[in-house]
């Protein structure tokens, strides 16, 4: 039996338990919804730190009272930071590892501050030292190696070596550490407490952010304090669709959840039967191709968008996208797939705030750049940037990379309230326009869509296969229906996590909280 988690007084959904039990210990303090996915956001950046790192960027949906907000923090490249920096010395791609990678500003605190400024409008007061006491314990006094983390070092160790404080940081005698093996942290420890006393902001324009800089330069990143000084997270009006089951929002550019909710739309005009059959997957599998295919000609940093997002989610186009999908074949892939690590995390709390979050370093371990001073793991988000002056992601000084990360909500009909997302580059619109279809279309319990069997079409996790990857639990006949259709398919095991890291929360209308986290994670849905 496959049972929703659910509670009264307040829910957090994480990819690690440790994350999970964090932000609801904040809630059992009296602590709102924000303020707990502050102390989860903190302590996932701990204890999942091949998948996020406060050297990384995130983004918000809060819901409270009938409103959705938007926080915006993602970092910009550096003023210095040019084309002609690379092609001099005759680079075609921005490289994925080291210094010449970490060359956009670290977003993640400056979210986690422009949430709490929106948390004290609506009573939120509890200090900083008590959010992030966790992770500070779990990064000072130890925390116990996951199977994911364990499992990564051992798969990526070989590429980050030589890299700026990695090997330091995450292996003993040259080899990573075993799965239960204890973790410390300290530089990072100490990083999050001098943060507590000095205030968010110190990462940007005081004492932390020199040292930030400091170390950067000296590991080959072209980022300067400066840079950080310009850096302030922002409050940005959603995008949203309506559909018939309800409304559903999700960030505009640069993330790609234009892209998500161009699926929703064009799913709803071709009405597949659902679930576990062949037209279900067969119909979001299209329209993510059709999505895709706009997402990468006009997605990037908004200042420099020629068109309105909100085009892309009128009637009229959304007609012309699915008239333009075959029932009866697949379509070729349109183009370069997009990887990612990442984490998605949802709060609520009996006040009524929901919370979709995602906290991201792009690749796993990011740049694979360790800062010496503060133990910060820098992320490599502007490896999305092109060295191709006439792309549409063209690199420019002081400009936002396109992001796949992006967390979505809605509202349902009946008076619902929805937090729901996935990790994983080119799988998280796919996961989240499955995950919704089945909670909100067909009716399925949070924690049975999540757990039922996905798909990726696309890469994630480093991979580079355009190929409908499918899990082995989907029946012999949608598998094979799926193949008569044209799809090249992969079938993988019962549960793999090539599948990305889901999880969703859901506020019913009488106050009831549902949660589900995802057991191809360390997850948890911890409520009270």
């Amino acid at each position: 039996m496959i049972e929703t988690s659910s509670s009264y007084r307040g829910m957090v959904v994480a990819p690690h338990g440790l994350a999970a039990q964090a932000g609801l210990r904040v809630l059992q303090d009296g602590g709102n919804a924000m303020e707990a996915m502050v102390a989860s956001a903190a302590a996932i950046s701990v204890v999942y730190p091949h998948m996020n790192s406060i050297g990384g960027d995130n983004f918000w949906l809060i819901s409270k009272g009938g409103k959705v907000w938007g926080v915006e923090s993602c970092g910009a490249s550096g003023a210095d930071v040019t084309i002609k920096n690379y092609s001099e010395r005759g680079l075609q791609e921005i490289p994925a590892r080291g210094g010449d990678a970490a060359i956009t500003v670290a977003g993640a605190v400056a979210g986690w501050e422009a949430a709490l400024e929106l948390s004290h409008q609506f009573g939120g007061r509890l200090p900083l030292t008590r959010l992030l006491e966790d992770a500070i314990w779990y990064a000072k006094e130890g925390f116990p190696v996951s199977k994911n983390l364990a499992e990564t070092i051992s798969s990526k160790h070989s590429e980050l070596l030589n890299i700026g404080g990695f090997e330091e940081l995450f292996l003993i005698n040259g080899e990573g550490p075993k799965a239960g093996s204890m973790l410390r942290l300290p530089k990072l420890a100490s990083t999050l407490e001098f943060l507590t006393r000095a205030g968010l902001n110190d990462f940007y324009i005081g004492d932390v952010g020199s040292e930030i800089a400091k170390d950067l330069k000296r590991l080959g990143s072209p980022l300067k304090k400066e840079d950080f000084i310009e850096h302030c997270a922002k409050l940005v009006e959603p995008l949203s669709l309506t559909l018939s089951g309800g409304r559903v929002f999700n960030m505009p550019p640069p993330t790609q959840g234009l892209a998500s909710l161009i699926i929703l739309g064009i799913l709803e005009r071709l009405d597949p039967a659902m679930d576990n059959t062949p037209e279900f997957v067969h119909s979001i599998v299209e329209a993510t191709k059709k999505a895709f295919e706009v997402r990468d000609e006009f997605i990037t940093d908004p200042s420099y968008m020629t068109v309105s997002p909100e085009k892309y989610l009128s009637e009229a186009f959304l007609d012309e996208m699915a008239e333009g999908i075959s029932s009866k074949s697949a379509a070729p892939w349109p183009n370069i797939s997009d990887i990612g690590d990442t984490v998605w995390l949802g709060a609520a709390d009996s006040d009524g705030c929901v919370v979709s979050f995602i906290q991201s370093i792009y690749w796993e371990f990011g740049s694979g750049v360790v800062l010496p001073g503060t133990g910060i793991t820098w992320q490599n988000r502007g490896k999305s940037f092109s060295l191709d002056a006439e792309s549409v992601n063209a690199l420019l000084p002081r400009k936002k990379p396109f992001h796949t990360i992006q967390p979505a909500l809605g509202f349902t009909n009946d008076g619902d309230v929805l937090s729901y997302g996935c990790m994983g580059g080119d799988g998280q619109p796919q996961t989240q326009a499955m995950l919704y279809s089945r909670i909100v279309g067909i009716g399925q319990g949070i924690q049975e869509a999540i757990t039922a069997p996905r798909w990726l079409l696309g890469r994630t996790w480093g991979d580079t296969t355009t190929k409908l990857r499918i899990e082995g639990r989907f029946p012999e006949e949608t598998i094979q229906r799926l193949s008569e259709l044209g799809h090249e398919l992969e079938v993988l095991g019962e549960f793999d996590e090539i599948t990305g890291h889901a999880g969703a929360v859901r506020v019913k209308s009488n106050g009831l909280i549902e949660g589900g986290g995802d057991p191809r994670s360390d997850g948890l849905a911890a409520g009270f």
